[in-house]
């Protein structure tokens, strides 16, 4: 695309925040304990809110073309911190329990998972338990002109989700 003369712009992207109030995680969040193999490692979680902010901006202004955008919330959290932080706001406990890759995997196929795709998920984790996934960027603040949303405000806005 680079090479091809059209304008392009890239959006490269943090953990979603939503993976806890509507994508991989929100099955544990509700069942209280989210068990994953990502040790004490911390994420920079980013509301997809801001993501689709982003892409609206380059689609619609001058000024994008030719960049990338990285994105992230505005600090990094421990799986631990995020569920303390939506056990806060909705009243309801939430565990974070860090499990080895290998016992993960073996939980996942046990539930039915075909191997290769719980192995995927444990991999996809792994940048988080080795301190990949904690960096912070400042796409949000150049694209839009604003500090991402922060996790606190995400957890405020998704209770709903939660109250099930």
């Amino acid at each position: 695309m680079r090479g091809s003369g059209l304008a392009w712009t890239v959006l490269r992207s943090a953990w979603f925040a939503q993976n806890f109030s509507e994508g991989l995680f929100l099955d544990a969040v509700l069942a209280g304990e989210l068990r994953l193999p990502a040790g004490d490692g911390a994420a920079s979680f980013v509301d997809a809110e801001d993501i689709a902010a982003v892409a609206v901006a380059a689609l619609t202004e001058d000024g994008h073309a030719g960049q990338t955008h990285e994105l992230s919330g505005p600090r990094a959290l421990t799986l631990a911190e995020a569920a303390a932080e939506i056990s806060g706001a909705t009243g309801r406990e939430l565990r974070y329990v860090p499990v080895p890759h290998e016992e993960f995997v073996g939980e996942l196929t046990a539930q039915g998972w075909p191997p290769a795709a719980a192995e995927d998920f444990a991999e996809a984790v792994g940048p988080i338990r080795r301190g990949m996934d904690s960096h912070l960027s400042d796409g949000v603040r150049r694209a839009l002109g604003r500090e991402p949303r922060d996790f606190t405000d995400f957890v405020k806005a998704s209770v709903g989700a939660w109250s099930g």
